[in-house]
């Protein structure tokens, strides 16, 4: 009789002694400090981290730090063993290239410049070019610049006149419309005429990264897209010196004999990145996840030029790291949380949301068994186009409308009780021209099914993505405030009986 009381027992006195109240969330947040945002940042965005750009040595920098921090706290590794989640970075480099026009040799920014993407290695020879204007083809607007022109197998040669939506110009303001219409009919590839010459910034010889294998380019397939000066155009079609815009108008489409050669090298390589992933183990529902994540990668450096990313996104990574702490004092004081909590900083997010997107393809935790994702990516500024009067007591809120009818109810509840900031949910309109709701890490969990929310402070303007985002600007009382409501939000998530309900569609085109 006693041994079967006793354990009864044991159980509920198990649960008792994990159990959290309201008074717990309030008194672990105050660990959440100005002072302590402000040392680990001064850290992670000062000039020994060189930018951090994936793959780069700053960046492998970076993860150590968040990693000894993460052990230092007393979270568990989350990948296995490692507390790192390792994956390769495909890159595209262009070691050399060569244009030559009726045996004149021209020079690299100077007077051309190929896309990257678009060329392979190889050697090309033409005979002859196609000026087709400015390449425009609009059936509504009865214009083709192609009419009566044979441009297959051959080189098409069209004037930068500026026509394109800027939301669809590619290299040189060359639209993708421009660059179908020539491909459709056969050419070899499209030159655009620009006065962009000589370059005041050197092209990037280095392509975009990918976390997919590059798929192997047959040279014959090769469509040379390029930007050229109009001396490179006139000498191919045999003028010598410059023409005017006045002068390219009285020029006739058509074709016309000319010799060129191209030459290209092109290579991919293989690098590698990671995310850091520190683990708080759950109590009675550790088989369930929460995940609150940041990036920790951003620009880089460019000769002695750095981009610290203070606010992008090192102001989310040490957010991120300060809720960690805050959760792991509780967890000593036997107020862990029910559900197991993944702390993870990811990179390549400036890359193209690439550390986000390997782990929502390669999960280590159930993806189904997520509760929700709580993503931070730049909470320490102000937005410069926002002018009411609660400038310094507001925060973006994406997601709250999506996926689940549960998420703006708990946001809402903790921030009403502990916070009291102004949550904006502007980008949350499906006709947002920045499409905020695709840009940052979050995204891949949500298109995979995880609730989501995404914490942002609309610095769009100012200092984004400029050498000028630094430690110095960032507002670390309303940074603090706006950590501590994530934190009040993610510590009802991980301690309510359910899951959230996954009950609202997307209903949202993809990115």
């Amino acid at each position: 009789m006693k041994k079967q009381l006793l354990s009864v027992l044991l159980p509920l006195l198990s649960l008792t002694a994990w159990a959290q109240k309201p008074e717990d969330a309030e008194k672990y947040a105050t660990l959440i400090t100005a002072e302590g945002l402000k040392e680990k940042l001064t850290i992670l965005a000062g000039a020994e981290m060189e930018g951090r750009e994936t793959a780069s040595p700053g960046q492998k920098r970076a993860a150590s730090f968040i990693e000894e921090r993460f052990k230092s706290m007393g979270l568990k590794p989350g990948n296995g063993e490692s507390y790192q989640q390792l994956f390769t970075v495909y890159q595209d480099v262009l070691s050399d290239k060569k244009l030559m026009v009726n045996g004149r040799t021209f020079v690299w920014d100077q007077e051309y410049a190929f896309s990257l993407a678009t060329i392979s290695s190889g050697n090309w020879n033409y005979n002859s070019v196609v000026f087709a204007g400015n390449g425009v083809v609009d059936s509504a607007a009865k214009i083709n610049d192609y009419a009566g022109l044979d441009v297959k197998g051959k080189l098409v040669i069209i004037i930068d006149a500026g026509t394109a939506a800027p939301a669809n110009r590619g290299m040189g303001g060359l639209s993708s419309a421009k660059i179908n219409a020539a491909r459709s009919r056969g050419a070899a590839g499209i030159w655009v005429v620009t006065s962009d010459f000589p370059k005041k910034n050197p092209t990037q010889l280095k392509g975009r990264m990918s976390i997919k294998a590059p798929a192997t380019t047959n040279a014959a397939n090769n469509f040379l897209v390029a930007t050229v000066s109009p001396d490179v155009a006139a000498a191919a079609i045999g003028r010598t010196g410059s023409l005017s815009a006045a002068q390219w108008k009285e020029i006739p489409n058509g074709t016309y004999i000319s010799e060129i050669k191209v030459a290209a090298q092109k290579s991919t390589e293989s690098l590698e990145s990671s995310n850091v992933i520190g683990i708080l183990p759950g109590t009675d529902k550790k088989e369930e996840y929460l995940f609150i994540t940041g990036h920790y990668d951003h620009l880089g450096k460019v000769g002695d030029v750095i981009w610290y990313g203070a606010d992008d996104d090192g102001s989310g990574t040490v957010s991120v790291m300060q809720m960690a702490e805050a959760f792991a004092a509780a967890a000593k004081k036997h107020k862990g949380p029910r559900r197991t909590i993944a702390f993870m900083t990811v990179s390549g997010e400036e890359k193209g949301l690439l550390g986000s997107e390997y782990y929502s393809d390669h999960p280590i935790y159930p993806l189904d068994k997520t509760t929700a994702n709580l993503n931070i990516d730049m909470v320490g500024r102000v937005d410069t186009e926002r002018k009411t009067a609660d400038t310094l007591n507001y925060v973006y809120v994406i997601g709250h409308d999506k996926l689940s009818s549960e998420l703006p109810g708990i946001n809402e509840g903790a921030n009403n009780k502990y916070t009291g900031l102004v949550l904006d949910y502007k980008f949350d309109d499906p006709n947002d021209k920045n499409r905020i709701y695709y840009r940052s890490d979050h995204y891949n969990f949500a298109r995979k099914g995880v609730p989501i929310l995404f914490f942002y402070d609309g610095m769009l303007l100012a200092d984004y993505h400029k050498p000028t985002d630094t430690v110095e600007k960032i507002n670390f009382p309303l940074m603090e405030k706006r950590a501590k409501m994530i934190f009040h939000t993610g510590w009802e998530m991980v301690n309510r009986d359910n899951m959230l309900k996954r009950d609202t569609p997307l209903n949202m085109p993809g990115r």
